[in-house]
């Protein structure tokens, strides 16, 4: 067999009996051949196995197998220390799926050569009695592997990796020897053991000619010996159950039109007599004509029993089964199967009534191209949308609440007409007096409807449309959750001078999806951020209501000015107050962008994470307290550190990091291995990969990184201390032109005069204590700063007139400045603006800016 899993013209031949008598046979199909087809069908072009090299370190590569090893070459030794997605995957003990644009961030390790459609996928190859390897697969889709897709690769990793457990016999290159008819020893793939083990079957069908090309794991799954199979699909479809007669030939005589995927599951009848249920995936090859010139398929053995032998039985399993779901997308797969499958329907569309609006919510198949014209040009974001009125086949069933078949040769609706030429049920879903949808069934060949098959469409349709009520009240409830969630989390985070900030949540796996894990990220000033993250007990809406309070309230104490370790006590004192049940932790850190100085204060969080610009990630020991809410007169100290350009900053909680199977050291470990092995040029895939793919969690879980690269061009500073004296705003002037000077400024400076004239006067006239002036320039503009110790704001007068004596200065500077504002500070506020200024050279010290500080003389 070719390695693209084509049929041949010659593979059958004519072999002779015991009699003498011709028959007709098949040769038996190569153990490669078997392994491409179920890769293929897996979207992998390619698999490949690497184990631990003891001699040299790192992987080495022992077995690969695909109908891409010609196009693709992986290399044979990967080094411990690379950046490569196997030895990530080996490291950190976690599956990586990268599309084409993700395969493009590793140089290292990759198939080769690579195009915009390769995508890859990397599995750790592991058992209980530890890792094994990683098993590498290659695809040929910019969009990497579907979900189904990854489900088998998945299992087929861990047949791979039990098979590396117990394979004795296995030789260096990775593979074992066995015997052939023969007597002699020939060897065999390790993937195509655990494909054997797997028990997947491959085919290759050409419906012209009914020959069918068929594996050894296929006709042992079907009950045929390879002596007995004539290669002819008949003998196939003799072994296979006759209510699934209709499904089969569905996918072994496919229409003209559709060249798609096709998956369902039949039964066939073993030679002991049970029934054995077998999953089968095909897809149809079309030649030159547009007819379908071949049928490549896999059949494994399943465990799922979908149907059974009588309708009471199948009722049965649809009541169980729609018992289980809660999404009205998972009411719509049952629905799917339950009627596709056992009735050999073509088409099942499920829409849910909305308005007097059928929202379609499925379509199996899923391609646009099998549904009718009318329905392609509404194609909208993801599925059509219709009114009840333009569809009177529907709206009189709707109305009637009774169902409708219409068979071959009715008179429909155009938009109707392509759904089922050869027969169309249309199935009002009953529920608590109302209809909640819509289902309809089509056939493309003439369908007779008998009455068993009427009495199960009408018990179907009513299971079906309590089922949609429970789904919508559930999907109402999560939707309002969701939006609960995204309220209380920040919409979107501040843009850094001189650092990237990126944050995730995932929801819990079970129950709301609402949780009292916060983040956020505060801009505290031109040079200074804070960063905070917490948890409060438990995910209910009650958290989520305290995880909003706190959120709040840490925000406002840290605007206001206030060091980490107030702002963190004052919002211990807030929870305490509250008397509620819950406590909460929190950890926060307030970092200089200038210098890269953080500090860190942690109320019974775990401990930040940091990865250091050449690699290496540490866990920053942060000095703590107790959770805020149990103690009012709780300490929390305050841990310095320092951050280098290119260092990562990571806070978590723990629902990333601990699980019932997963200790905190040890998730602690894997989140630091994952954080050192990820690309820091992007935070945004940094954070996904210490997500990792395994999808909503026991606990919510919140995730904040910030990239800090410092600041390309430090603004220069100058300060002034105001003394309480008569002339002190006179000093205050002098000290301002002296700077301006210095600092070559000319044009604006009399605007900058100005401004400090005004507001020093203000400040000694309307507060007591301490006036400070600050300067700031930074490029063409220059921040004048006064501040005070009263937290009152300045007020602008209301009415100006010629007769007013105050409040005009306030208007001054806010006409002479482009911006114009006040904020509160510890023990005070701070009035500034900023003015367009133009210096007449550089400035020699602009390379190095620095703080300067001056008093009065």
């Amino acid at each position: 067999m070719p390695h693209d899993g084509r049929a041949r013209s010659g593979d059958t031949k004519l072999r002779a009996d015991g009699s003498g008598a011709p028959v007709w046979g098949s040769p038996p199909v190569p153990e490669a051949a078997v392994s491409d087809r179920a890769l293929t069908f897996a979207g992998a072009a390619l698999a490949a196995v690497y184990v631990p090299d003891t001699a040299n370190g790192g992987l080495r590569l022992v077995d690969s197998a695909g109908s891409g090893t010609a196009r693709f070459t992986l290399p044979e030794h990967l080094p411990g220390s690379g950046g490569s997605p196997a030895t990530d995957v080996f490291r950190t003990d976690r599956p990586l799926w990268l599309d084409s644009a993700a395969l493009a961030h590793y140089p290292e390790g990759g198939p080769t050569p690579r195009g915009a459609d390769t995508s890859l996928g990397a599995l750790p190859l592991r058992t209980g009695g530890g890792r094994h390897g990683c098993l590498v697969v290659v695809g040929t889709s910019a969009d990497g592997f579907e979900a189904d897709q990854q489900h088998f690769l998945e299992r087929f990793a861990e047949v791979v990796a039990g098979t590396l457990q117990d394979g004795s016999g296995t030789r260096q290159d990775g593979s074992r020897t066995r015997q052939d008819g023969s007597g002699r020893r020939t060897p065999s793939s390790l993937l195509s053991r655990a494909l054997r083990r797997l028990r997947v079957g491959s085919f290759v069908l050409v419906p012209d000619t009914g020959l069918i090309d068929g594996d050894e794991t296929l006709l042992t799954l079907v009950g045929i010996t390879p002596e007995d199979f004539d290669g002819r699909a008949e003998t196939l479809l003799a072994h296979a159950y006759p209510d699934d007669m209709h499904a089969l030939m569905s996918v072994l005589e496919p229409s003209a039109r559709w060249t798609g995927r096709r998956e369902l599951q039949f039964r066939v009848r073993c030679p002991t007599g049970e029934l054995r249920w077998l999953s089968l995936s095909s897809r149809v090859l079309a030649g030159t004509d547009g007819r379908p010139e071949q049928v490549l398929g896999v059949v494994s053995a399943t465990s799922v029993r979908l149907r059974c032998t009588d309708d009471v039985s199948r009722i049965q399993w649809l009541t169980a089964a729609l018992d289980d779901v809660t999404t009205v997308r998972d009411v719509s797969r049952v629905m799917v199967t339950a009627l596709r499958e056992s009735l050999g329907a073509d088409r099942v569309a499920l829409a849910v009534l909305q308005d007097d609006r059928l929202m379609v919510t499925v379509l199996d198949p899923p391609q646009p191209s099998v549904w009718p014209a009318a329905w392609r040009s509404q194609w909208r974001s993801e599925w059509p949308d219709a009114p009840v009125g333009a569809l009177p086949s529907v709206q009189l069933a709707v109305r009637n609440g009774r169902m409708d078949l219409w068979p071959a040769g009715s008179s429909l609706e155009p938009e109707l007409t392509g759904v089922g030429t050869g027969g169309l049920a249309v199935l009002p879903l009953p529920a608590r007096g109302s209809v909640a949808g819509v289902c309809l069934v089509g056939w493309d060949r003439p369908h007779a409807f008998l009455p068993e098959e009427r009495s199960l469409l009408t018990a179907v349709a009513a299971l079906a449309g309590q089922a949609l009520k429970r789904a919508h009240a559930h999907d109402a409830e999560q939707e309002l959750a969701t939006m609960l969630q995204r309220s209380l989390l920040p919409r979107r985070l501040p843009e850094l001078p001189g650092g990237t900030a990126v944050a995730r949540y995932v929801p819990a796996r079970s129950g709301l999806q609402v949780g009292g894990d916060w983040y956020d990220v505060i801009d505290l000033s031109a040079e200074r951020v804070a960063l905070v993250i917490g948890d409060v007990q438990g995910h209910s809406a009650g958290a989520a209501t305290i995880m909003g309070q706190m959120r709040t309230a840490v925000r406002a104490y840290a605007v206001e000015g206030h060091p980490p370790d107030v702002v963190v006590s004052h919002a211990n004192r807030l929870l305490v107050g509250m008397e509620t049940d819950l406590f909460a932790t929190c950890c926060y850190a307030e970092l200089d962008m200038e210098e890269g100085n953080v500090l860190f204060v942690r109320a019974g969080h775990l401990s930040p994470l940091v990865r250091l610009p050449e690699g290496r990630t540490e866990e920053v020991q942060v000095e703590g307290g107790p959770p805020l809410g149990v103690l009012a007169d709780a300490e929390y100290p305050m841990t310095a550190f320092e951050l280098a350009p290119g260092a990562v900053l990571a806070l978590v909680t723990d629902g990333l990091v601990e699980s019932a199977e997963l200790p905190l050291d040890e998730g602690m470990r894997r989140t630091g291995a994952a954080l050192a092995a990820a690309d820091p040029s992007d935070p945004g895939r940094m954070a996904d990969a210490l997500l990792g793919d395994a999808g909503r969690r026991e606990d919510d879980v919140a995730l904040l990184l910030l990239r800090y690269d410092g600041m390309a061009s430090r603004p220069t500073r100058a300060g002034w201390a105001v003394w309480r004296l008569p002339d002190a705003v006179m000093h205050a002037r002098r000290f301002t032109a002296r700077t301006l000077r210095r600092w070559q400024v000319e044009d604006g400076a009399d605007a900058v005069l100005l401004v400090v004239s005004e507001l020093v006067t203000n400040a000694l006239i309307h507060t007591p204590g301490e006036v400070r002036v600050d300067l700031v320039l930074s490029g063409d503009r220059l921040r004048v700063s006064v501040t005070d110790s009263s937290p009152r704001a300045p007020a602008k007068p209301v009415i100006v007139d010629w007769e007013s004596t105050g409040g005009r200065g306030l208007l001054l500077v806010e006409a002479v400045s482009e911006s114009f504002g006040t904020v509160p500070v510890a023990g005070g506020k701070q009035v500034w603006c900023e003015i367009v200024v133009r210096r007449s050279e550089p400035v020699p010290g602009d390379a190095e800016p620095g703080t300067e500080r001056e008093g009065p003389p």
